[in-house]
């Protein structure tokens, strides 16, 4: 059923079924539209949106842009705003609320706020949500390439930020989490790769979930290593005019410099796969677990 692609850090490159990141959409969207027809989640109350039904759009819009890179092989300069088309069932259902908790200025009240004649509100919904989910999606799509940290990262932040919400917003991640993780266990193991489909969908996931339960400070410290990650990309090609790239001898990976997360922990120091994606995802482990201690510290 799926179409099959070398898996190019193995011996032999054997093939493996690509794009399985769609039996997350259509689990995930189906389970979260049963959600909102049975009214299992209370709506928003000051836009009377169901967050249920935001995030299921939300999923089936990075589903779509994820199977759309897959199909047609986008350049970075076109896909990386098209997370900015992902957020806008959360402008247009007015889902979130418009006062952001901070760790440095307390809390901002978007409603009070006026810029230049422009509403605090409007820059909220069209400003602050779009940059939140670009950014996010981005990152989390750029950590990819080794099996396993398209889906165990993903995993870690998501199931991070199911431990940091409100009780009566967890029940949205039930099905989502358990699916990613079922699914995160046979990409570890190189049986299955989820694709742009999955990492974009997942990425929107992450983003818009921390919107809905308004914990983005949380999930801000959480893709720290995400952000990392992609600013030595763009750093390395943008200024230094070269692509992040890693050698693969049969056995182990090795970089000879260091543009990427991945080149960083393999420099001059050769590493099977496995234990590449170990490290990272310890470090992304790390990271959630302090944005969740931090969370409880302030709060």
């Amino acid at each position: 059923m799926f179409p099959k692609v070398p898996d190019h850090h193995k011996p032999n490159k054997p093939l493996v079924s690509n794009g399985l990141g769609v039996i997350y959409v259509v689990a995930s969207s189906t389970y979260l539209f049963l959600l909102y027809f049975f009214k299992i989640v209370q709506a928003n109350g000051s836009s009377g949106s169901s967050p249920a039904l935001t995030l299921a759009v939300c999923i089936l819009f990075g589903g779509f842009m994820g199977l759309l890179d897959d199909w047609m092989d986008l350049r970075w300069r076109y896909k990386a705003f098209l997370p900015i088309l992902a957020s806008l069932p959360l402008a247009a259902l007015r889902e979130g609320t418009p006062i952001m908790s901070t760790y440095l200025w307390g809390k901002i009240d978007f409603r009070t706020l006026n810029v230049l004649g422009v509403s605090g509100e409007i820059i909220f919904y069209f400003v602050v949500i779009p940059l939140i989910v670009t950014v996010t999606t981005n990152t989390v799509n750029q950590m990819g390439g080794l099996n396993g940290l398209e889906t165990v990262c993903p995993s870690i932040v998501l199931l991070g930020l199911f431990f940091g919400s409100a009780s009566g917003l967890q029940v949205l991640l039930y099905v989502p989490l358990l699916v990613y993780i079922l699914l995160s266990f046979f990409n570890f193991r190189g049986k299955i790769f989820v694709g742009n489909t999955g990492s974009f969908a997942i990425g929107i996931t992450i983003a818009s979930y921390a919107i809905v339960a308004n914990i983005e400070q949380t999930l801000v410290i959480s893709i720290l290593p995400y952000v990392f990650n992609s600013l030595l990309i763009l750093t390395g090609y943008f200024v230094l005019r070269k692509r992040a790239s890693v050698s693969f001898d049969g056995k182990k990976l090795f970089s000879e410099h260091i543009r990427s997360l991945i080149t960083l922990v393999t420099y001059n120091h050769p590493l099977t796969e496995r234990r590449v994606v170990t490290i990272i995802s310890v470090l992304v482990a790390i990271s959630t677990s302090a944005a969740l201690f931090v969370q409880q510290l302030f709060s």
